[in-house]
């Protein structure tokens, strides 16, 4: 049997495996349980994730990648081994083709620790792909006209600002604040607020089922459980009420930074370019793109309307792979 070619989206929060012919055929967290003791690795992905929060003191749950790049280059090795291994199994003879996207202001020493933890994993070679480029392909956008497309790819930990035309990058930023943010400003709200402390999981369910950033439509209330640091039950479990609009309050620092980022690249976008966006539209992609408000509170900023991708959690793997496809029908 032959080889295939595979998109990665290496990301923050979670992993996507793109195969040609096949699609997306896994997404899993970012996450990996290490037994501090002996330095071996307990669990990887989802079976991970669950242990968040919840694991013995000689077991650490950790995320390998950070703000988009490597943090711990081990433990991302073994995290991209096991899911391609799991993505494709023992069916192909030849190592597979690699295209993994990485943010588009990171430097070449982060850029060759993803090349090489990728090589490590079995790759016979791998191609990087900046991620708007890969979230442009994934989004449906012709990127090979010349004409100015402005997309806003919003993950886990950056969230990449780029206008492109003719297949290139012309402007671009990429910042820390992304779903992450979102998370951990509810989570500081929560303890300011209410003297409640929270986790990840928990802060994410609340982002997820009451978050907005924009004049909530309707208000949407939420039971919050977690550990009070009120002086009169310190220490005890505790709920409280969370509502929509409180999200908004809680969410502001970060979103106003996406915002700053999108007008920070519009500033210097040629003229030309800035008109066919003002035509086309802002295309947001990522899982954090999905937060209520968000096309909302960008469009009232800037005055361009702007829409979120049919698939914004899958458009950079979709991307990453075709991307793929495209360089090997190029190189045959």
């Amino acid at each position: 049997m032959q080889a295939t070619d595979i998109g990665i989206d290496l990301g923050t929060a979670s992993i996507l495996v793109y195969i040609k012919g096949r699609g997306v055929v896994l997404k899993e967290p970012s996450v990996v349980a290490l037994d501090k003791t002996t330095n071996k690795i307990k669990a990887i992905g989802e079976d991970a994730r669950l242990m968040l929060g919840r694991t013995p003191g000689n077991i650490e749950a950790v995320r390998p990648i950070k703000d988009g790049v490597i943090s711990d280059y081990d433990a991302t090795e073994k995290m991209l081994k096991y899911f391609l291994q799991k993505a494709v199994g023992h069916r192909f003879f030849k190592r597979p083709r690699i295209a993994v996207c990485v943010p588009s202001r990171v430097t070449e020493v982060e850029k060759k620790a993803v090349e090489d933890a990728t090589y490590q994993a079995g790759a016979r070679e791998v191609i990087i792909i900046e991620e708007p480029i890969a979230a442009a392909i994934g989004a449906g956008i012709d990127i090979g006209k010349p004409c100015g497309n402005m997309i806003v790819d919003i993950g886990g930990g950056t969230t990449d600002v780029a206008v492109i035309s003719l297949g290139g990058t012309v402007e671009s930023t990429s910042i820390k604040y992304a779903g992450n943010s979102f998370d951990t400003a509810i989570i500081n709200h929560l303890k300011n607020k209410h003297k409640l402390v929270i986790g990840e999981r928990t802060a994410e369910e609340v982002k997820i089922r009451v978050g907005c950033c924009f004049k909530p439509n309707k208000e949407n209330v939420i039971d919050v459980s977690g550990r009070s640091t009120d002086t009169a039950r310190y220490g005890l479990p505790t709920t409280v009420q969370v509502t929509s609009e409180e999200t908004e309050e809680a969410l502001k620092e970060p979103t106003s930074k996406i915002v700053e980022a999108i007008k920070s690249v519009l500033e210097v976008t040629p003229p030309e370019l800035a008109a066919d966006i003002k035509d086309r539209g802002i295309v947001l992609t990522g899982g954090g793109s999905l937060l209520s408000g968000l096309e909302d509170l960008i469009s009232d900023a800037t005055g361009i309307t702007t829409m979120t991708a049919e698939d914004p959690m899958t458009a950079v793997a979709i991307g990453t792979g075709k991307y793929v496809e495209f360089i090997a029908s190029y190189r045959g």
